[in-house]
């Protein structure tokens, strides 16, 4: 039997209370982890699941630095799986302290079981497609900038704190290249390995091999009147071993999206939303062409311009490194084309035009072209710059 949230009654049947019962279960799970209450958080386990209770022990304690401002869990289904047994969909809702105006989501499956007339928490996975939570990977180190919270797991705190400096110094940057209304504060989380980037993400890890950082967060959020809860997630591999020029880029293009995540929608293209995050990134350092784009530079000069700006395909990781590189720098030549020809306030016009329409209507209404004038352009920009 299958019975949602809110309980339904068959005429003549006592009421089914499990998903009431359950909900309160879970209540008492998530007062416990915002009251810091290790006893109350044990206190709704199943007594004779020894291992989830080793398991759910280590992280309450991996969470002690933490600074949680709420928690909560959501009962979205339920599933009967027989007199005194259950499994509950359920979507954990939680904010940061000072950092998040909007709840972080993620979905579980928490299996039950009934004693002495009271539900437990007898097992607990992520749904398929969902992604674990940082203090699954051990004991979090929290390091505090002046615009940015850094948690770790299993990292240095020195290593963090050089990550909040950089990003630190990536807020006004990016602040001076999109001086519209957002929140000026990041939070950026470091996880054990590669693997733990992939099992943050809920993706293989091999797919962000040779990437420094991702920003996830909901396209377009900010909108409903809540800033989405974005965070930059680093690979602490392949930011290892950048420069320092090299990891300021990264968390300021990454800090870009964030900034720049109100205004980005399905309609905008990844040539934009990638590129204007490089144009932020390497904006007043003073890079030329051919510093900034040295894969397209190479295939220029060996008389292979491209045809078309980048696709939203070109920009999936796990393929051709070469061919990524391209779409980014290609991305990042189409803004500074915008950036140069147009001027910096169009760009941004430009940006945030597409964000609430189309590509096509944006390029009319805010530059007075079209996007096949435009890819004639920016095809001779790349050339003249690179060539």
């Amino acid at each position: 039997m299958s019975a949602s949230a809110s309980a339904c009654t068959t005429p003549g049947k006592p009421a089914d209370t499990a998903a009431r019962d359950i909900q309160r279960t879970l209540d008492r799970r998530a007062a416990a982890v915002v009251d810091r209450d290790e006893a109350a958080y044990l206190a709704e386990l199943d007594p004779a699941a020894a291992r989830l209770r080793a398991a759910e022990r280590a992280e309450f304690a991996n969470l002690a630095q933490v600074p949680l401002r709420s928690w909560e869990y959501r009962l979205t289904g339920l599933d009967r799986t027989g007199t005194g047994r259950a499994t509950a969909r359920v979507e954990l809702r939680y904010r940061f302290e000072g950092y998040d105006e909007a709840p972080v989501k993620a979905a579980e499956r928490l299996d039950l079981t009934r004693r002495g007339g009271r539900w437990y928490v007898a097992a607990e996975r992520p749904e398929r497609s969902g992604g674990r939570q940082l203090w699954e990977q051990g004991r979090v180190t929290v390091v505090r900038g002046a615009h940015s919270l850094v948690l770790g797991a299993g990292q240095d705190e020195k290593r963090l704190r050089a990550i909040a400096d950089a990003a630190d110094r990536a807020v006004p940057a990016v602040d001076r290249a999109w001086p519209g209304r957002w929140a000026r504060r990041l939070v950026i989380l470091v996880p054990t390995s590669l693997d733990g980037m992939g099992s943050l993400l809920g993706s293989p890890a091999a797919g962000y091999r040779g990437i420094a950082a991702v920003t996830t967060g909901e396209a377009g959020g900010g909108r409903s009147g809540a800033a989405p809860a974005d965070r930059v997630v680093v690979n602490p591999e392949a930011y290892a071993v950048l420069g320092e020029f090299g990891r300021q880029v990264v968390l300021t293009h990454e800090s870009t999206h964030v900034a720049t995540r109100s205004h980005t929608s399905a309609a905008t293209p990844l040539w934009l939303s990638e590129g204007f995050a490089d144009w932020a990134a390497y904006r007043g350092t003073g890079r030329t062409a051919a510093q900034a784009a040295p894969e397209l530079e190479r295939a220029v000069r060996a008389g292979d311009l491209p045809a078309a700006l980048p696709s939203d395909e070109d920009f999936g990781f796990g393929g051709d490194a070469g061919a990524l590189g391209r779409a980014y720098e290609g991305g990042w030549l189409a803004c500074a084309l915008i950036a140069e020809e147009w001027g910096e306030e169009r760009l941004r016009a430009f940006y945030r035009a597409v964000g609430g329409g189309t590509v096509e209507q944006a390029m009319r209404e805010v530059l007075g072209t079209t996007p096949e004038d435009f890819t004639v352009r920016w095809r001779e920009y790349v050339r003249q710059r690179l060539a």
